[in-house]
């Protein structure tokens, strides 16, 4: 599989599915551009709804789209669908349990050099909170395509969250472990634990490489499913290395590193050392910029487990 935008990943995946289920329905919010649906309208016009710039309307539409047995992804950037929407998501969507996949693109800081009204840094935070709502932020091309594939048929409600520009891959081939609310191991080591989820997951293991190459052996987790999440593998981590290190694309408060303690503070108290934003707005800059003054780097994430490591 070529390197690819997830965003475009998800959509040709999506049209493939579409094509041989009718009741598979997008939605959108002028945005077909931006999330890649234009293929799918022009092919498939009736199993494509057109909303303009009206995320409320369209969660409320897809949920009475839901609600007549449609299998809805009601896409559009994550900024806007997890601030402007977020009543209509609780009540029409959460509430009511309806079989609505909300996908979030160009998510956290994707849209950087447009600054916080465009960035989405506390959506993980949002989300998990609707009881019900299923979190997912897929990594790589290969999680992306299945992903899809089993949301299709996955009738619960859903966010997603996935950037704007082509990601490194993680994994080497769509032949993967993926289940909804299970983590994959992606090294194996007792000396620390390294957990991240959607992009930092390609550094965090990078992190464990270079690692490795100094004797360190470290426990690198992909917590693609952040809910519900994989309690067990966190706390089998914590018993058996110790201290664990989470990295984000998200503000340090109620994302995947208030998970992580959340879980251990309560089973199995450990260190926990949460690397992502801190609680202020963030600066303008491109994608990689942002990640590299904020710390979400390879370099970065090593610094921090050795100096967790000598605490």
């Amino acid at each position: 599989m070529n390197n690819k935008p997830c965003r475009q990943v998800f959509t040709e995946t999506l049209l493939g599915l579409a094509r041989k289920d009718r009741n598979i329905i997008a939605v959108t919010t002028d945005s077909r551009g931006s999330v890649t649906l234009t293929d799918f309208a022009n092919e498939l016009p009736e199993q494509f709804v057109e909303l303009g710039i009206a995320e409320q309307n369209a969660i409320g539409i897809s949920a009475g789209l839901s609600a007549c047995g449609k299998k809805v992804f009601v896409c559009g950037p994550a900024c806007f669908y997890t601030a402007r929407s977020v009543e209509q998501i609780k009540l029409d969507v959460a509430y009511t349990g309806n079989n609505v996949k909300i996908i979030g693109v160009s998510g956290g800081v994707s849209y950087g050099a447009l600054g916080s009204s465009h960035h989405s840094l506390n959506d993980i935070a949002i989300m998990r909170t609707f009881p019900g709502m299923t979190v997912i932020l897929p990594c790589d091309n290969f999680q992306t395509k299945i992903m899809t594939q089993k949301l299709a048929d996955y009738d619960h409600p859903v966010y997603v969250r996935m950037g704007r520009a082509p990601v490194p891959l993680v994994y080497e081939n769509e032949n993967i472990p993926f289940e909804i609310g299970k983590a994959n191991i992606l090294m194996d080591g007792n000396d620390i634990t390294l957990i991240g989820t959607g992009e930092t997951v390609y550094y965090i293991l990078e992190a464990g490489k270079t690692l490795k190459e100094s004797g360190i052996h470290a426990r690198v987790i992909d917590m693609h499913t952040v809910k519900p999440a994989d309690s067990d593998i966190i706390l089998k981590a914590a018993r058996e290395t110790g201290r664990i290190i989470t990295a984000e694309e998200h503000i340090v408060l109620g994302g995947l590193g208030s998970l992580v303690s959340e879980i251990v503070s309560q089973c199995y108290p450990v260190p926990v050392k949460i690397l992502g934003f801190p609680d202020e707005f963030a600066i303008h800059g491109s994608s990689t910029e942002l990640f590299s003054h904020y710390g979400l780097t390879k370099e970065n994430i090593v610094k921090s487990a050795l100096e967790t490591l000598i605490k």
